[in-house]
């Protein structure tokens, strides 16, 4: 594939698509995938054929990526070649009407309650910022990149709610608990005296690095460390794990779910729909319980 032509369509999502570098560092990256796969097959790039792509996508699934890898790809390869035939590099489209191979729906994995509230503990003990960053998270369900690139200006003066800037720059105000609250308001105490002297910041989560903010990186290996101490797999917690965990908690406390998906930050609601598997989940074992035959049934057997 003719790099030129990638850094070209790179510019372009830049330019006319305001796309971030994590967005464009993976589409690099997929694209550079199906060049490789091209490549073996003695296909360039601007002569694939329909089959071809197809065959690539199909190839994903038998490597083991995930849906949400598969669907990453995809789009990557439609916006490509949609480039490609806007600019008259090629003639026709071979990624008109192209598909993600059908696949299971995979499951919010999600901690349960008690090792909630053991993950908050456990960090109330390690440092008044960890504990304010997973009472937050928790409390909110935001994205890891909306958390800590939080600033000072966006926690309102009773701190009973937190403005936050999603996904297409959507701005959405957040509720917290009073959990949540508390543990922001020691934060912020701790926060002014962490502060050299004279030294200002607009991140409520401020650190020393090139961002001026806490990482991503940094937060989830914190995580980690504390999931260790905590005495839980490390490999069952993350971020992300916390926002399933929170929306699958409201959805078992009976919350509807438009209101889950106003808190998350979804566009559309189908995305929010995942979660009532904890609907399917409750309803199953109430039947279990509650119908006159179950316990009856369980003896025949």
């Amino acid at each position: 594939m003719n790099q030129l032509q990638i850094e070209a369509f790179l510019e372009m999502m830049i330019a006319e698509r305001g796309a971030s570098p994590r967005t464009i560092a993976s589409y690099r990256h997929d694209l550079e995938d199906l060049n490789a796969f091209l490549s073996a097959r003695h296909i360039q790039p601007t002569k694939a054929e329909h089959t071809d792509l197809q065959l690539y996508m199909r190839s994903l699934t038998t490597q083991g990526l995930s849906p949400k890898t598969c669907t990453r790809r995809l789009s990557a390869i439609h916006e490509f070649y949609r480039f490609l035939f806007s600019e008259n590099i090629i003639k026709k489209n071979p990624a008109d009407y192209l598909e993600a191979p059908k696949v299971g729906k995979s499951l919010p994995k999600y901690l349960t309650e008690k090792e909630v509230e053991t993950l908050i503990q456990t960090a109330s003990k390690k440092n008044t910022r960890m504990r304010a960053l997973l009472e937050i998270l928790y409390a909110s369900g935001m994205r890891v990149s909306e958390l800590v690139s939080l600033s000072v200006q966006a926690v309102t003066k009773d701190n009973r709610t937190i403005s936050v800037v999603g996904k297409g720059n959507k701005e959405r105000l957040v509720p917290l608990n009073e959990a949540a609250r508390l543990a922001l308001n020691d934060w912020l105490t701790e926060r002014e005296l962490t502060l050299k002297k004279g030294r200002y910041s607009k991140w409520l989560f401020p650190s020393s690095g090139a961002s001026g903010h806490l990482t991503r990186d940094g937060f989830f290996k914190a995580l980690k460390e504390i999931a260790l101490t905590a005495g839980i797999m490390p490999d069952k917690v993350s971020p992300h794990v916390f926002r399933h965990s929170f929306a699958s908690h409201l959805i078992a406390h009976n919350a509807d779910l438009r209101t889950v998906q106003q808190m998350l930050g979804h566009a559309n609601i189908a995305t929010t729909e995942i979660y009532t598997h904890i609907l399917q989940d409750r309803l199953k074992n109430t039947v279990e319980k509650s119908h006159p035959l179950a316990y009856s049934r369980k003896k025949d057997l």
